[in-house]
């Protein structure tokens, strides 16, 4: 290599500077051995390749064996960010060996709970001891072969070892009395003579062992005695004894200068609050225009004085019932406490003078809406949900109640007793409302149905139920009596028929609202012109009757908006009450 190196600088070192070769008579030098050397001739300086050549013969290679880096995984690590090969999983732990691993640490383990090795046990057996160990407590030894140590020994067992003994090894497969008791059978007694009439027995007969107790001895029937009294007691239900009722009157001006109470309408609100008719045109309200606050829990119901709508009665969870002015100052008037727990419901009578609350403490108390006294208190041992008095006047002494034992009962305020059972709903019953000129009535209950009731017959003229319906908790009458409104629990407002057939209208359904598990109670204006109600994120929905398009919806409370009545002798009046505790006016 070094010749060859030398060889080229000494060829260019011969040349001659003018470029001329030194060979005098180039006819004689063959033009073949030229160009065999052509390769060995200096490269020419005007290309720009390096002049000379620095050839090492025995450059630094690493051997292809070294050349890969051995890596190794740590047996404790979770997670590996690459694919390791197969020597790489499975290489052995190098490094010092830890001398703070217990006994069981340091055990050989191919899996994550000990070694497994191969066995020669069939299928069978090893269920077989495996049900045993699980049922009875213990199984056959399995680090032995099952013959024990020596011959006389017998089979050796792990677990419960005096079970095992006890039922001399008998596994699930195995009855354990007839291996224990093998050969011993209780004994009958017997008389197969048919001759003996009265002392046959056949394969009746009775053990010769077997004792026949006509009756308990008088140790065993006081203990029956004792047990069943207990048994009774723990089933009772606990009647509370009704707390005492007490009112508060808020206002201090309680009667006019003509000796009026406050049930009296007023004069001087600049709406005649006697007429019975409607307004002629109504209109959506727009604002927030007062907030009545008072109740300390989530509201139920609301309903207005009747007629003249000057007074709104309120019911809470908070166990109390409250009166409030709709007009002037707006004040609480006077509160009625008188129940345990929540209040469900309320109605008044056609003149407003009384009213009945029912609550969850099981009660229905009749109150004097004047002078805040408890008139009469009833009682069905189950939980009122509904209340509604009867609207003929001639029938103001009845009033009916839904319960949660599926009932609706009847009754009569005189003389405090039941005077009718309507009993045919398969679940609590949820709402009562009077259709068809008071003749019948209409109840919805958690068994998805529609049931129509004519008065005073317990049996249910008109049965509706669909596979579609839902729930409906709450129902109202349109202004004209000829349409119901349900809130259904699907978040839609279905339309019923009140007269003739009961049948749902299919054209008319209200949605865009969110109901799913609350009830919800709907209204009309009074000129039939909108719907409302309320939903379960707080919302009030305003939809127009004939269109069922949703004209207006706002956040009217923070939590539930349980209710919503329109002013029968305003315009745009509206009012709503939510779980959050208030009452909100609105115009």
């Amino acid at each position: 290599m070094l010749h060859l190196q030398g060889y080229g600088s000494s060829a260019s070192d011969s040349e001659p500077e003018d470029g001329k070769s030194k060979v005098e008579n180039p006819q004689t030098e063959p033009a073949s051995s030229a160009d065999a050397t052509a390769h060995l001739k200096p490269v020419d300086s005007k290309y720009s390749v390096v002049k000379s050549l620095e050839i090492c013969a025995a450059p630094l290679v690493v051997p292809m064996g070294q050349s890969e880096v051995s890596r190794a995984l740590a047996p404790t690590i979770n997670e590996v960010n690459y694919n390791p090969r197969y020597e790489e999983l499975f290489a052995p732990v190098a490094g010092p060996e830890n001398p703070f691993l217990t006994q069981q640490m340091k055990a050989q383990k191919n899996m994550l709970t000990g070694f497994v090795e191969n066995a020669h046990i069939s299928d069978f057996q090893f269920e077989n001891q495996r049900k045993t160990f699980h049922s009875y407590g213990y199984a056959m030894d399995p680090s032995v072969d099952g013959k024990g140590t020596a011959p006389e020994e017998g089979p050796s067992y792990v677990g419960h070892l005096q079970a095992a003994y006890d039922t001399d090894g008998a596994t699930v497969f195995e009855s354990a009395k007839a291996k224990a008791n093998a050969g011993e059978k209780r004994k009958r007694v017997k008389n197969d003579d048919p001759e003996d009439v009265e002392g046959f027995l056949g394969p009746w007969g009775k053990y010769e062992d077997e004792e026949t107790v006509a009756r308990p001895s008088e140790k065993e029937r006081a203990e029956i005695e004792e047990m069943m009294a207990k048994k009774h007691r723990r089933h009772k239900v606990k009647e509370d004894k009704p707390i005492e009722e007490k009112s508060i009157l808020h206002i201090k001006d309680a009667f006019d200068y003509q000796g009026r109470s406050f049930l009296h309408p007023p004069h001087d609100v600049g709406v005649n609050l006697r007429k019975a008719g409607a307004p002629d045109r109504c209109f959506l309200p727009k604002a927030h225009i007062h907030t009545w606050t008072g109740h300390t829990k989530g509201i139920s119901a609301i309903r207005w004085f009747p007629v003249s709508a000057h007074l709104l009665l309120s019911c809470s969870m908070d166990a109390r019932v409250k009166l409030w002015e709709v007009y002037n100052e707006r004040r609480c008037v006077r509160t009625y406490s008188g129940h345990r727990q929540a209040v469900r419901d309320v109605s008044f009578n056609n003149k407003g003078e009384r009213f009945i609350s029912a609550g969850y403490d099981r009660y229905l108390k009749l109150w004097d809406t004047e002078t805040g006294d408890v008139i009469s208190r009833f009682n069905s041992r189950k939980i009122p949900f509904c209340v509604k008095f009867h609207p003929d006047f001639n029938k103001q002494h009845l009033f009916v109640a839904g319960t949660s034992d599926k009932k609706i009962i009847c009754w009569d305020t005189r003389t405090g007793e039941v005077v009718q059972e309507y009993d045919r709903h398969l679940g609590a019953v949820n709402t009562i409302t009077f259709v068809d000129e008071n003749r019948r009535f209409v109840t919805t209950s958690d068994d998805k149905s529609l049931r129509v009731w004519e008065w005073d017959i317990p049996v249910d003229m008109k049965y509706i139920a669909d596979p579609t319906m839902h729930s409906m908790p709450a129902v109202t009458l349109a202004p004209n009596g000829k349409w119901l409104a349900c809130q259904s629990l699907d978040n839609k407002i279905v339309i019923f028929s009140a007269i003739n057939r009961f049948k749902m209208n299919r054209k008319k359904t209200f949605t865009g609202h969110m109901v799913s598990g609350y009830a919800c109670n709907l209204d009309f204006s009074p000129d039939m012109s909108y719907l409302v109600s309320g939903d379960g994120d707080g919302k009030c929905y305003i939809w127009d009757w004939k269109t069922t398009k949703l004209y207006k919806k706002w956040q009217a409370h923070d939590n539930v908006c349980i209710a919503t009545l329109w002013h029968p002798h305003e315009a745009s009046k509206l009012v709503t009450a939510g779980w959050d505790g208030v009452i909100k006016y609105w115009d």
